[in-house]
């Protein structure tokens, strides 16, 4: 294989992708298969070749690294092709051919800088891993090969993808981008890292649209297929992690096709590449992002690869190539077969590159270049301490070891162990599992005069316990869209008052706006589920604020409060106009035919029943409540006791008329007194009971509406109260039966009919009452039980007193004994 190569006392060995696309052919199995033909001679990877060369020489120089110590080297191509890195690897194990035959044998490459692709160094360390070779990697990335288990001797001066990950997660955050796309390659490095990525925005709630994969030796139908996925969807943000070889076939034919307005993030493997950094490239690709490891400018490397010339080694590898893109003619001398075409015109030989302005010769802003030289200084390090038993700077001592004792496993353990500061201020160290610290600037592509220019907008790194610091300034970037950040989800975020609906069969980034159900809300955007309000709050039209229920009791400020206010007075005052009425005129035949005090107690009775709807109205309270109920039971009780009192009177003053009946000599005026109080009173113990094991008290009801709440008296004991009405019923329903029975009684004035009558309309509105009042909802329960005590007062009132009270006032001619009797005496 085609080699760059130089003998030295230890021999590092080389793998570049120098050409990066291999050339396929197929065998026939009849003739000694062809060798490996590749093609696509690729600057970059040149450069590191020269970088590795570079670095090696300035060791060679250095007296106080490796002293009288040489190093040499063999690098050779890959073609970033997993099997010809294998068959590259496996031909520095084995004897150079460029020694001839005579010659001593020379010694085994004692280490390897290779090599850029993660699959090609998975090749490189799963062969030479087990016999204890050890690899510096300056460009693979892949988290896998930090698997100390596998991959034992393997480092590198790149951070691991396990990290690049974390930063590309944490840009993709920090810009708010809920809904990407993806691009890997189709090898290790594109599927780890894209697993790696996938595994940390799931993390963040982020969504991964649709992964597409390329590779460079993929048809066009594959290519198209990738390009027609990007249009269909709805992304507006792509990752590619890809190298640069890879992902240069699609971002052409992305361009051809004219798709933009779209913010490409890249890997660290394009991102800085110059091969797609033009301005036909910028059409599309503008704008993107990414992250590189750190950049180093390196001293007297410019001046070393203008000196670069075919003519100072004729066979050297690759020169001739290198020389016909630079210079634009093949070298005269030079007989090196390669993969590219002959160019048709020869050179002078007086070509140089002293003037060229090539970006080949640009050494301000090495990245990978610093990698690989690092990698070599690194592996000096390990062969001082190893050689001399002591760090580099110690004071000169003999070697400790002879250089032909030295074994690769070795400098494993050495390189394990090195840590020094270089030239430029960097610590070069490796971890357990050989990775560097991470560290990563960020890139943005910037269009500057015509030119595409990688500037450095910000910058990530790894801190302790595992978490990182990210600082970009913002204000600087230059995006896809212009000056303004742009946007990529799959719906827009939920507003507030709105929940997320999840679409079935799509990703978690998908969903719909659904409002919140009433009593809920949802008072910040993208809310994922709405939050029920207190109870004694409800939801406003929004739905993003819980607001106070209404308050809701029977008021006297409103129209159903005032009339009944107003109703419940003017019985009050004619309560008391008649018992003004009956007092005046107590000495007349009517008022003493009605019994006077019985008829003052059950006008007093009736005023203090016009007078309970007031304990009503208003918001309840405790003592507003125990009285209510109880006042509304003795009251009534009083009255009906007063009622049932005249009702006895007047069937024993009927009994009294007939000879030999001494009842009415035995129910006098205390007797009717007895009466009352001990029925008052049997109501009154009812009330005390009550009051005493379970109060009414004031309660708060919610189950009427949703968006109020009903301030009410509960009863406490429901047994109570119906105890207390139905106490009242029981003397209500004797009443009316004694009255029934003296209906006919002969006199003109006959009270019984009255009574009758009056306890008929109390007995139906009570009967009436309790369907209205256990049906009715929120206050209109309060106005119901008002409405019976109102109407059951007046019925009484009206029914007992009314008669009695026209005679007196508008026919007094009739308030005689005579026409009180008359009837009576006609019997007789």
């Amino acid at each position: 294989m085609p080699s760059l190569f130089k003998q030295g006392d230890v021999m590092i060995g080389g793998i570049f992708p120098v050409f990066n696309k291999e050339i396929s052919s197929t065998s026939s199995y009849e003739s000694k298969p062809p060798g490996v033909k590749c093609a696509a001679f690729d600057l970059r990877a040149f450069r590191w070749t020269q970088v590795m060369i570079f670095a090696i020489e300035e060791v060679n120089k250095d007296p106080a690294l490796l002293p009288n110590i040489s190093l040499g080297y063999r690098i050779l191509n890959s073609c970033a092709s997993p099997t010809n890195t294998l068959r590259a690897a496996l031909t520095l194990a084995s004897r150079p051919e460029e020694i001839e035959l005579t010659s001593p044998c020379p010694p085994a490459v004692s280490a390897l800088i290779a090599e850029s692709g993660s699959s090609q160094s998975l090749a490189v360390a799963g062969t030479l891993g087990p016999f204890q070779v050890p690899i510096v990697s300056y460009f693979s990335t892949c988290a896998c090969l930090s698997d100390r288990a596998k991959y034992p001797t393997f480092f590198r001066t790149i951070p691991s993808d396990y990290f690049q990950a974390k930063a590309l997660a944490a840009l993709v955050k920090r810009f708010g981008w809920q809904w990407i796309g993806a691009i890997q390659s189709d090898n290790d490095y594109g599927r780890n890292g894209i697993l790696a990525f996938t595994e940390e925005v799931k993390k963040l709630g982020i969504c991964i649209a649709f992964v597409g994969t390329v590779l460079r030796t993929y048809t066009m139908d594959k290519i198209l297929d990738v390009v027609e996925m990007i249009k269909q969807s709805t992304v507006k943000v792509i990752l590619a992690f890809v190298p640069e070889g890879d992902i240069y076939p699609l971002m052409k034919e992305v361009v051809r096709q004219n798709i933009t307005g779209i913010q490409w993030i890249a890997s660290e493997a394009w991102i800085t590449a110059a091969r797609p950094s033009t301005p036909e490239i910028y059409q599309a690709f503008g704008g993107a992002l990414g992250f590189v490891v750190q950049k180093m400018a390196i001293p007297n490397l410019k001046q070393f690869l203008r000196d670069i010339s075919p003519y100072t080694d004729p066979n050297a590898a690759f020169m001739r190539d290198f020389w016909e893109i630079m210079v634009g003619c093949r070298p005269v001398s030079s007989e090196e077969h390669t993969g590219t075409e002959a160019a048709n015109k020869i050179c002078t030989g007086n070509e140089t590159l002293m003037n060229s302005n090539d970006v080949f010769f640009n050494v301000t802003q090495l990245r990978v270049s610093y990698n690989v030289y690092k990698a070599v200084y690194a592996i000096a390090h390990a062969l001082h301490q190893l050689v001399f038993c002591q760090p580099v700077g110690g004071k000169p001592v003999r070697p400790c070891l002879n250089i032909s004792e030295i074994r690769p496993k070795q400098i494993t353990d050495h390189l394990q162990r090195v840590n020094f500061r270089n030239q430029f201020g960097d610590n070069v160290f490796f971890d357990a599992n050989g990775d560097p610290p991470a560290s990563y600037d960020i890139i943005n592509w910037q269009l500057i005069d015509g030119k595409v220019q990688h500037v450095t907008l910000g910058h990530f790194a790894s801190v302790v316990n595992g978490d990182y610091k990210l600082s970009i300034q913002e204000g600087e970037i230059m995006w896809r869209t212009g000056k303004m950040v742009p946007t990529s989800v799959c719906s827009n975020v939920c507003p507030v008052g709105t929940r997320k609906a999840q679409i079935k069969g799509k990703p978690t980034c998908c969903f719909d706006c659904i409002t919140c159900a009433d009593g809920t809300i949802a008072n910040s955007t993208g809310a994922a589920d709405c939050t029920p309000c207190p109870q004694e709050y409800w939801s406003n039209e929004r739905k993003d604020e819980c607001i106070p229920k209404t308050i809701e009791f029977l008021t006297y400020h409103e129209p159903m409060g005032i009339a009944l206010t107003a109703v419940s007075l003017l019985g009050a005052s004619l309560s008391l106009a008649t018992m003004m009425v009956f007092i005046r005129n107590r000495e007349t035949p009517v008022i003493k035919a009605s019994n006077s005090e019985l008829s003052c107690f059950l006008l007093f009775s009736l005023f203090l029943c016009f007078l309970c709807p007031l304990t009503f109205i208003g918001r309840p309270t405790v003592w507003t409540c125990m009285l209510r109920h109880t006042a509304f039971g003795v009251t009534f009780a009083l009255c009906i006791s007063c009622v049932l009192g005249k009702t006895i009177v007047v069937v024993t003053a009927f009994k009294a008329t007939v000879p030999g009946n001494k009842v009415a000599g035995k129910f006098g005026p205390v007797q009717q007194r007895i009466i009352v109080c001990s029925c008052t009173l049997i109501q009154i113990v009812i009330c005390v009971l009550w009051l005493k094991l379970n109060p009414p008290f004031p309660d708060m009801v919610f189950k009427y509406s949703n968006t109020k709440i009903v301030l009410e008296c509960n009863t406490g004991s429901e047994a109570a109260f119906y105890a207390v009405l139905g106490y009242i019923g029981i003397l209500a329903i004797i009443c009316l039966v004694l009255a029934f029975l003296a209906r006919k009684l002969p006199d003109n004035f006959n009270e019984a009919k009255f009574i009758t009558f009056s306890m008929l309309i109390f007995c139906a509105v009570w009967i009436t009452f309790i369907p209205a009042y256990v049906s009715s909802p929120g206050k209109f329960t309060v106005a119901v039980e008002i409405f019976a005590i109102l109407s059951s007062a007046f019925g009484l009132l009206l029914s007992i007193f009314t008669p009695k009270c026209y005679i007196i006032l508008i026919k007094p001619e009739k308030n005689t004994k005579k026409h009180v009797m008359g009837n009576l005496n006609k019997k007789m």
